[in-house]
């Protein structure tokens, strides 16, 4: 693969000049951690369908991890190739990432609840060589659909499956192998590191636009957002963390996978979000940091009321994704004793925006936070001027951490030749310099914390017989921030339609559960600006009453 990361080079002798970019890789962290702390317990996976624990130590880490850089060395994996992951919050995800950036490959991390339509396309782009994938979870058979999608993949060789049953078995072909037993073999991994500049990670976008677009990271751009983001949160490496949020998100991948070695601090995976389960993880292993979207929070703080005793050990709570609605952080103030801290970002470039654990709590419910060190924010009109304090305009920002550019989609990178990125969203800025983010340029509804893409389902509607208009727009819900309401006005042949109707349809065409829409309007008139265009705004204010 030839990666097009064509916004590293252009900023790299000023990035590193003000020392923002750290030269550094996550095989350098992993190494200093495991000279420093060798029998250090670095990482706790807890798989919720079996109730088991896998506990690894950081000097495990580092072995095991050789083993798997061997493994794919030995399926013929190089410098570029791109190895996609299917998994849920597992040790095989983290440990997939550190062998990658040991013989140069790019980890790819794609979301569990991706079906053939989503992975077929993604698979594609990235052009695929090995994609590791759970044999089951949650009751989907996803080496199943893993084959079928080889069958159609030119590029994509290797299927390997975690907890397989036959000769593809992660287990078998990437860690039980042998091929550790020669000196040299293992002595050789170094010939093939990555370097800070070489994309490192690709992760896919929502799809917001239509299709997904791959974000390439590399090491300089991941580096320099983890680091300034732990610094202000007071983290180190005393910490634990719980990570329930999925690791190919951005979120779990830099703050539940990167994160924890970066600090030289233990990790709790969780690859089923259970509340109860959450808090014995919490009383357990002494958690004291976590980030999640706010339902994570909402559910934790209901279900430890008058409990405060078994999380006593959790100090710090980041919420993003969605709003936080302020009597909740003032209920998780009192119920879990914890600070609520606020963060706004993006795959382009992580959390960019936070609260500070100095400020007053009212900041996490009504701000989105201040930019992190190394980041500038600005808003401005359609001109570009820059739009006065606490009037809302787009947002622009130039970030340490800005990616490297959509994989072969240079065009669509959005940033300026001052480095400026158009984010796509509607914001204004306080006289101290804290953002809020006052809508969305981009059609976008986040249910939970996940973006639904909303272009693409859209498309799929207008497939329907029955259906001649058709709106997807965001409702309120307390618990998941968002849902997705569809809109319909139907053809003058159909009677009706009813929503059962329409998931049935859109499942015929693959589409992920979290996508379906959970709530259905048959209206006679869709209001609309005289060009023609639907009048989201006008839809949203309508179904919120």
């Amino acid at each position: 693969m030839d990666f097009d990361a064509v916004l590293i080079s252009p900023r790299k002798e000023k990035m590193l000049k003000q020392g923002y970019w750290l030269n550094k890789t996550i095989i350098q962290s992993l190494d200093e951690a495991v000279a420093k702390y060798p029998t250090k317990q670095a990482l706790i996976n807890f798989r919720t369908e079996s109730k088991q624990q896998i506990s690894f130590t950081y000097q495990e880490v580092l072995d095991t991890s050789n083993k798997i850089a061997l493994g794919l060395k030995q399926l013929g994996v190089v410098k570029n190739d791109v190895v996609s992951c299917q998994l849920p919050n597992w040790w095989e995800f983290s440990l997939l990432l550190f062998a990658c950036s040991k013989i140069g490959a790019v980890l790819n991390p794609l979301m569990p609840i991706f079906r053939e339509r989503e992975l077929e396309f993604m698979l594609k782009h990235a052009e695929s060589k090995v994609f590791v994938v759970p044999q089951k979870y949650r009751n989907f058979d996803h080496e199943e659909l893993a084959n079928k999608l080889k069958s159609k993949l030119a590029s994509l060789q290797h299927v390997i499956v975690v907890d397989g049953l036959g000769e593809n078995n992660f287990d078998q072909v990437l860690v039980n192998h042998g091929l550790d037993k020669n000196p040299q073999a293992l002595q050789d991994l170094s010939l093939y590191q990555a370097d800070p500049d070489d994309v490192t990670q690709l992760i896919f976008t929502s799809g917001t636009t239509g299709e997904p677009k791959g974000v390439m990271h590399t090491s300089n751009t991941l580096y320099a957002n983890i680091v300034p983001y732990a610094e202000r949160l007071h983290l180190n490496e005393n910490d634990v963390i719980l990570m329930a949020s999925p690791m190919a998100h951005q979120t779990g991948f830099m703050y539940g996978l990167i994160m924890p070695i970066v600090l030289k601090s233990k990790v709790v995976l969780q690859d089923v979000w259970d509340v109860h389960q959450a808090v014995e993880l919490i009383h357990q292993h002494q958690v004291s940091f976590t980030m999640a979207s706010t339902p994570f929070l909402n559910d934790l703080t209901n279900t430890v009321a008058g409990h405060h005793d078994q999380v006593k050990s959790l100090k710090t709570f980041l919420c993003a994704g969605a709003p936080i609605p302020g009597p909740l952080v003032q209920k998780a103030r009192e119920i879990l004793g914890v600070k609520v801290i606020s963060a706004w970002g993006m795959s382009e470039c992580g959390a960019v925006t936070t609260t500070r654990p100095e400020d007053d709590d009212e900041r996490s419910f009504n701000t989105d936070g201040l930019p992190l060190p190394g980041v500038e924010t600005k808003v401005v009109d359609k001109a570009g001027n820059i739009k006065p304090v606490n009037q809302a305009g787009r947002l622009m920002i130039r970030s340490c951490s800005n990616f490297g550019g959509y994989l072969k989609r240079p065009h669509l990178n959005d940033t300026d030749a001052d480095d400026w990125l158009d984010t796509g969203d509607i914001a204004y800025q306080d006289e101290q310099g804290y953002i809020r983010i006052a809508g969305r340029k981009k059609d976008v509804i986040i249910r939970g914390g996940e973006n639904i893409p909303v272009a693409e389902i859209e498309s799929l509607l207008y497939k329907h017989p029955d259906i001649a208009v058709v709106a997807l727009v965001a409702y309120p819900d307390e618990r998941m921030g968002e849902k997705a309401c569809a809109i319909v006005k139907l053809k003058e042949h159909a009677q009706n339609i009813a929503l059962k109707d329409l998931v049935d349809f859109l499942k015929t065409h693959n589409l992920a559960n979290q996508y379906l829409p959970e709530r259905l309007e048959v209206w006679s008139d869709i209001p609309m600006t005289p060009s023609g265009k639907i009048q989201k705004f006008k839809l949203r204010e309508l179904i919120a009453k």
